[in-house]
């Protein structure tokens, strides 16, 4: 196929499924088309890879593309491939940043429930060493939040003592869980 041949003739044939047509064209704009891609993408590999997708596409399209401006339409399908890369680019970053996101909130779900599963246990343990009295004072005081009249006519005894077996099992539980203590 002679080289001077115009854009104009080159389509035409390539509709007629000319081969040559098609290696012409590729000869003429293959490295305009890397350079533009490769300055978009800053990868050979990508930037090769785009040109070859475009041009796959424009034999494939051969039949059905009405094209007016061949250099027009070659940089323009190549801007929006190179557009589609970029936005799956960042599609995939979102879902990476999610997927991380999700794998923190597990880890520190999971490490919130260890702490406060540890922090039960303990308070149970501490709960065993009070007096009787007091630790069912400060169960019904702090667990079924009943006031210091309530408990202390439920139990008859004094609304001082009620108060007395509060205040002791604070300081004994502070006392024996001050390694869960924290600065807030």
């Amino acid at each position: 196929m002679k080289p001077n041949f115009t854009d104009e003739q080159l389509v035409i044939q390539l509709s007629e499924s000319n081969k040559r047509a098609f290696e012409e064209i590729y000869n003429r704009y293959w490295y305009k088309l890397f350079c533009i891609s490769y300055h978009q993408t800053g990868s050979k590999e990508e930037a090769e890879e785009l040109v070859h997708d475009l041009f796959e596409s424009l034999w494939n399209r051969r039949m059905e593309s009405n094209i007016k401006n061949l250099s027009a339409y070659l940089v323009i399908s190549l801007k929006y491939l190179i557009t589609n890369l970029v936005k799956s680019r960042i599609t995939w970053r979102k879902y990476q940043e999610y997927v991380l996101l999700n794998k923190m909130q597990e880890i520190s779900s999971t490490e919130e429930n260890i702490q406060f599963n540890d922090l039960s246990a303990a308070i149970d343990r501490a709960m065993k060493k009070l007096p009787e009295k007091t630790s069912r004072v400060f169960q019904l005081s702090r667990f079924e939040n009943r006031s210091v009249k309530s408990i202390a006519e439920e139990l008859h005894i004094s609304e001082k003592a009620v108060e007395y077996h509060i205040t002791r099992s604070l300081k004994l539980l502070k006392d024996d869980l001050w390694i869960y203590q924290t600065d807030n």
